[in-house]
C-alpha cells in the first residue's frame, strides 16, 4: 500500500479518534437523575439552571428514543503538528446500536496527500469501521477498495485488560452519540442558557457548560474499570497535554431536539472544535458493511508487516 494509502487511512483514523475520544469520556452521565421532565420547548425569557436542566433532561429523553438522525459534522484542528485542518462528514448515525455511514473530505485529508481520495466513505458497524480508499488505491489491494479496522479486536489483541475494558466498553458509544453529550452537559456546573436563536432556519435556544478532565472523568463509568495509578496517570498525562477541559454548546430546536452541538478544547500545541448538525431525528440507520470479497484487514496487515 502507497504512502498516500496509509496517509489517507491516518487523517481518516485520526479524525474518528478524536471524535470517539470526545464520546468515549462521555458515555457515563446519567441523565435519568436529572429534574422531572419538562417540554423541551424554552420559555423567551433568560432560564436559570434548573430550567435549563430540565430542557436539556426532555431533549436527552426525546433523543435517546429517536436512536438515529441525519448529521454534518465539521472538525476543525488549528496548530497541532501534522494534524491542521478541517475535515467535514456527512451522512447517517444510529446511537441504539451505535452505527455510522458518513463521507468525509476536507483540507485534513488532502492536505500533503497528492493522488489520495479527494473524499472518503466511512462506514461503522457491530464495532468494526471500514474505509473506502477509492479506486486508484484498490488497484493496489488486488481490488479491494475497503479497509477493515476491528478494534475490538485490536483490544484484545493488546492483551492488557485494562485497555479491552476501556476500549470495549466504550464502543457502544464511539460515535458522537448525541444524547451521551447531553447527559454529559447536564453534569457541568456552570450550565447557563444563552438565549435564543436561529440554527439552520430553525428556531433554537442555546446553552452552554464546561468541564474539567476531572469532572468528565467522574461522571464516566468506563473511567471507573482503570486503576487507581492509571487514573491518575491519565490526569498527568492530559494535564501534560495542556488540556483542561471541555466547553460544550448546545442548540435545542423547538421539538426538543438537539439542532447543533459544538464541543471544543484547547491544548499545549493548538486546538480543536467538533460541530455537528441534527436532523431528520428517527431516520432509519440502514447501514450495511462492504463485502468481505472487497476488503482488507489493516488489523491483520500491520501485524504482517511486524512480523516481517
Amino acid at each position: 500500500m502507497n504512502k498516500s494509502a496509509w496517509k489517507s487511512a491516518g487523517v481518516a483514523l485520526t479524525a474518528m479518534a478524536v471524535v470517539t475520544g470526545v464520546a468515549g469520556c462521555q458515555d457515563g452521565g446519567d441523565a435519568k437523575s436529572a429534574p422531572e421532565k419538562q417540554g423541551a420547548k424554552a420559555a423567551p425569557a433568560q432560564q436559570g439552571q434548573g430550567e435549563a436542566s430540565k430542557v436539556i433532561q426532555a431533549a436527552y429523553e426525546k433523543t435517546s428514543a429517536a436512536k438515529a438522525a441525519k448529521v454534518k459534522m465539521t472538525m476543525t484542528m488549528a496548530g497541532v503538528p501534522e494534524g491542521s485542518g478541517t475535515v467535514e462528514m456527512t451522512g447517517v448515525q444510529g446511537w441504539s446500536p451505535a452505527v455510522m455511514d458518513i463521507t468525509m473530505k476536507g483540507s485534513m485529508l488532502a492536505a500533503g496527500n497528492p493522488g489520495g481520495p479527494e473524499q472518503m466513505r466511512m462506514i461503522m458497524l457491530d464495532q468494526v469501521m471500514y474505509m473506502d480508499m477509492g479506486a486508484a488505491q484498490a488497484a493496489e489491494m488486488d481490488g479491494k477498495r475497503w479497509m477493515k479496522l476491528d478494534m475490538k479486536a485490536a483490544a484484545e489483541a493488546s492483551g492488557d485488560k485494562a485497555l479491552q475494558k476501556q476500549m470495549t466498553g466504550g464502543l457502544d458509544n464511539m460515535n458522537q452519540d448525541p444524547a451521551q453529550q447531553l447527559a454529559l452537559l447536564l453534569d457541568s456546573p456552570d450550565l447557563k442558557h444563552v438565549g435564543a436563536e436561529k440554527v439552520n432556519g430553525m428556531e433554537t435556544q442555546h446553552y452552554k457548560g464546561t468541564l474539567t478532565i476531572e469532572q468528565m472523568l467522574k461522571a464516566n463509568e468506563s473511567s471507573k474499570l482503570l486503576s487507581k495509578e492509571d487514573h491518575d496517570k491519565l490526569i498527568a498525562n492530559v494535564k501534560k497535554a495542556g488540556l483542561k477541559g471541555y466547553e460544550t454548546e448546545l442548540w435545542v430546536s423547538d421539538e426538543g431536539y438537539p439542532a447543533r452541538m459544538d464541543v471544543g478544547m484547547t491544548m499545549a500545541q493548538g486546538s480543536m472544535r467538533m460541530r455537528a448538525d441534527y436532523s431528520d431525528y428517527g431516520t432509519k440507520a440502514a447501514v450495511a458493511a462492504p463485502p468481505a470479497k472487497d476488503t482488507v484487514d489493516l488489523f491483520a496487515m500491520l501485524k504482517e508487516l511486524g512480523q516481517g
